[in-house]
């Protein structure tokens, strides 16, 4: 049988367009064995059931605790008002009643706070450490509040140009597509479209548009990413072409770059060998990085040790390839550029196959291996630099 979800009121201002009833809606859609009820009564008596406050935000992982929750239970906020109640279908209408008028007569119900669900922090999709959260909405909190569901979209874990110099305008450009009514769809065929007019004017030597075009493409794949969970919104078709995307056109644009250099340049005599090279590298990193999560430990290699957390920073990914092409060009010297790509492409590669090397052995030796989020000490490690840089501790309320 189903778990009955019923939301209580709204909140008084949207957050990311989108209303805390709303937010919760869309939510709730990616929990399987759920029901969604305006109308309470609707309630079979021996059914479990849900009552969330629609004036707060909650998050996914904080939802999934509740709906697995077997006991009945009320959650409290920080500020001790009751904003969940995880309870038997038969109570839900003397519940619900009492849960409207701020719960003081909720005694029978066992009280927890958000620290007491024992809620994990690492967030392995996003390679990152975040505290779960639920949050009271209101206007006064507003800007803060989008301001923290931002940043927690974010991947903790990724190369250099994506974490230091695109959030900033990142979280502008967020908010006028959804000023334009623009969806996450639109904005990853508009970087597909860049994409391809970068390959053809790499193709044919024109290295400036194309890198203008190419360095516009990278950002809104930053874009649609975070305008995509900031407003809970996805779908199949989105998911498959950005991650096709992502997946197939960087040793594509590497390739263009090649047939787009004159004969005036030491290297093209040499290009198909450099062509092989090329995605020999890109796709051996990439057959390493499956190979470490799918065999060696169930998650990404880049959060194995701090030491992978810096590589990912720099390794062989098309943004750090392309500030190489980039001053390759500056530098009036794009066949250097191409070269310094399939260096540090064989590089990388060479230097995760250590890594995966290294995972087997650690395993087979001492047993499963644990991400090194997960080691982290709240009150003892704020100071190292790795958890400064990838998992700060401190609360960003």
């Amino acid at each position: 049988m189903p778990v009955y979800i019923h939301i209580i009121g709204d909140s008084e201002t949207d957050i990311w367009g989108l209303s805390g009833r709303e937010r919760l809606q869309r939510m709730l859609k990616a929990f399987a064995g759920t029901r969604l009820v305006d109308n309470p009564a609707r309630i079979p008596a021996p059914a479990s059931a849900l009552l969330l406050r629609g004036d707060y935000l909650f998050d996914a992982i904080v939802l999934d605790a509740l709906l697995k929750a077997k006991t009945d239970l009320m959650l409290v906020s920080d500020e001790d008002k009751p904003v969940a109640v995880r309870i038997s279908g038969e109570n839900v209408h003397q519940v619900l009643a009492e849960f409207a008028g701020e719960g003081q007569n909720l005694s029978s119900l066992r009280r927890y706070e958000l620290g007491e669900l024992g809620l994990p922090n690492l967030r392995q999709n996003l390679k990152k450490r975040d505290a779960p959260y639920v949050l009271p909405i209101s206007r006064n909190s507003r800007c803060n509040l989008e301001s923290e569901l931002f940043k927690r979209s974010y991947k903790g874990v990724t190369d250099f140009v994506t974490k230091w110099l695109w959030p900033a305008p990142a979280f502008h450009a967020v908010h006028f597509c959804i000023r334009m009514g623009l969806r996450p769809n639109h904005i990853t065929l508009l970087s597909l479209l860049f994409a391809v007019l970068a390959g053809v004017a790499f193709w044919y030597g024109f290295y400036g548009s194309g890198l203008v075009m190419g360095w516009f493409m990278t950002f809104l794949d930053t874009v649609d990413g975070k305008l995509a969970r900031v407003t809970v919104t996805s779908s199949r078709f989105g998911d498959v072409l950005d991650h096709g995307l992502d997946i197939i056109h960087p040793p594509l644009w590497y390739i263009a770059w090649g047939v787009g250099l004159s004969a005036d340049y030491s290297l093209s005599s040499h290009l198909p060998l450099l062509f092989a090279l090329i995605l020999i590298g890109y796709i051996g990193g990439r057959l390493c990085e499956g190979a470490f999560q799918f065999w060696v430990a169930s998650f990404d290699i880049f959060i194995w040790r701090p030491l992978d957390s810096f590589n990912r920073l720099i390794t062989a990914r098309r943004n750090p390839n392309l500030v190489l092409l980039t001053f390759g060009w500056l530098a009036g010297r794009p066949d250097i550029g191409l070269l310094s790509v399939v260096i540090w492409h064989l590089l990388s590669t060479g230097f995760l196959l250590v890594r995966v090397a290294m995972g087997w052995v650690s395993r087979r030796s001492c047993g499963p291996l644990h991400s090194w989020f997960e080691e982290i000490v709240g009150g003892q490690d704020e100071g190292k630099l790795a958890v400064r840089i990838f998992a700060p501790l401190k609360s960003r309320k």
